[in-house]
């Protein structure tokens, strides 16, 4: 029979579960979160196989075949300039997935480093990149990327960099904030007692503890970046035809709702599932890494 020094050296090893574990585990049990990956992993190897799923190219125009319905040939249908529908969706996909990651790396890496500096170093630093943060949040995000692309000129790669600079505030408060709690913690004073230096204390101490809300807001970032680009490319002001992005899609097939609802019905249920997919994802990695909502 174990003694009771077995039994709490088996008690002790059960309880002790990384946070990281514990949080695989919680997010494994929300289905809503698995339903969203499941969604973003179909859609990321829709855009790795695209050539594989169609024969046609996504610019081929065919003017006998303009606006033809859902059928065995064209799966989607065909837009006014008589290109496949299907073919420009799958293609769509990779764009898509590309501004979503691309925008989202530029505005973590960015508001990351300004937001651990204003938090950690406080004073003028701080003061000077709130000040900075409080003006571009004072503009609605699209408002200010539609300026930001009107400067640069209109052309995807404009819109990604404009997506990706009004999420930098975003990430820096969140970073901010986080750093501000952290940086009174007893384990970062006495690493300053035993005279660590500041570069060392943020990238072994700091950030480390700051990435769970990181995360999950890179995460819902995702989605907004692809709406968002989905809205500059509507208006114009992102991919230029013929790339075959979302946004650009629904603006070209606006004036055929009614006689060819099909155009516009395909971009729109896919830009609406990958962003559905990303928010179910990011609400799952909330509940997952934050322990107020863990019961």
């Amino acid at each position: 029979m174990p003694g009771p020094e077995h039994q709490n050296s088996e008690s002790i090893s059960e309880e002790a579960v990384s946070p990281w574990k514990e949080a695989y585990w919680q997010l494994r049990k929300n289905k809503l979160a698995i339903i969203g990956l499941m969604i973003i992993l179909f859609f990321i190897i829709i855009a790795l196989v695209a050539p594989y799923l169609t024969s046609n190219t996504y610019s081929t125009i065919n003017a006998a075949d303009r606006l033809h319905p859902p059928s065995s040939q064209y799966w989607f249908g065909t837009d006014d300039l008589g290109r496949d529908i299907f073919t420009r969706i799958v293609y769509g996909a990779r764009i898509s997935l590309m501004v979503g990651f691309f925008a989202v790396t530029g505005a973590l890496i960015f508001g990351t480093l300004l937001g651990v500096l204003a938090g950690y170093y406080r004073r003028w630093v701080d003061m000077l990149i709130s000040r900075i943060f409080d003006i571009m949040l004072a503009f609605p995000s699209i408002l200010l990327a539609i300026a930001i692309v009107a400067i640069l000129g209109p052309s995807l790669q404009n819109a990604l960099i404009a997506i990706a600079i009004i999420n930098i505030p975003i990430f820096g408060r969140l970073v901010r904030s986080k750093v501000i709690s952290i940086r009174q913690e007893e384990y970062i004073l006495a690493a300053k007692a035993q005279g660590m230096k500041s570069g060392r204390i943020l990238f072994h101490h700091v950030l480390p503890n700051s990435l769970g809300p990181i995360i999950v807001q890179a995460t819902l970032g995702f989605g907004t970046a692809i709406l968002e680009a989905a809205a500059l490319g509507f208006l114009g002001l992102g991919a230029q035809a013929p790339t075959p992005e979302w946004g650009r899609m629904l603006s070209d097939a606006r004036q055929y709702i009614q006689s060819a609802p099909w155009t516009v019905l395909f971009p729109g249920l896919s830009i609406m599932l990958v962003v559905l997919g990303f928010n179910m994802i990011g609400d799952g990695l909330r509940d997952a890494l934050d322990p107020k909502m863990k019961n």
